[in-house]
Formats: structure tokens, sequence, C-alpha cells
């Protein structure tokens, strides 16, 4: 399912436009990037939790050589899916 395909179902799920349903859309991940960006988490009860790790700078190999390289320090998103989305996918 791309953007296109989301906003199209939650437009027909919610009875929204879908330009309304793109504004949610947009609303929502904005929000969980805005979150993530200032170190916090974002916890959806049954569905799953954004958060951020910090990776430490450092050195690793380049694939088919010898050559190594430096890594620069960073905070990568990660997510976690909760119980209930498990089991409804599994």
């Amino acid at each position: 399912m791309n953007k296109e395909q989301l906003k199209a179902s939650v437009a027909e799920k919610t009875g929204l436009s879908k330009v309304a349903a793109q504004e949610a859309i947009d609303a929502v991940f904005s929000t969980i990037t805005e979150t993530l960006k200032n170190k916090e988490d974002v916890a959806i009860t049954g569905f799953g939790k954004f958060y951020t790790i910090h990776k430490d700078a450092g050195t690793a190999r380049v694939p088919g050589t010898d050559r190594t390289v430096k890594t620069v320090a960073k905070e990568l998103p990660k997510f976690k899916a909760g119980k209930a989305l498990k089991d409804a996918v599994a």
C-alpha cells in the first residue's frame, strides 16, 4: 500500500474527503516525526511504539574491499510492533 492508497482507504473508512484524509495522515506523520526529533517516544497502545536509538561513531568495513571508513554518530528511528498488531498479522 502506498500513500495514495492509504489516503483512499482512510477516506472511505471515515467518510472524510480525500483532501481531509490526506491532511489527517500528514498531521499524524508530522506529529510522530516532530516527537522523535525531540527524542521522545510515541506509544500507541495495541499498535506499537516509535522510538529513537543513538548510534555511536565508529568504523565500518566496505564490502568487497579491505578498506574501512569512519561513520558519524546519529539518531535512528525504530518501531516495535505491539501485541495486538502482532496477533492481527500472525
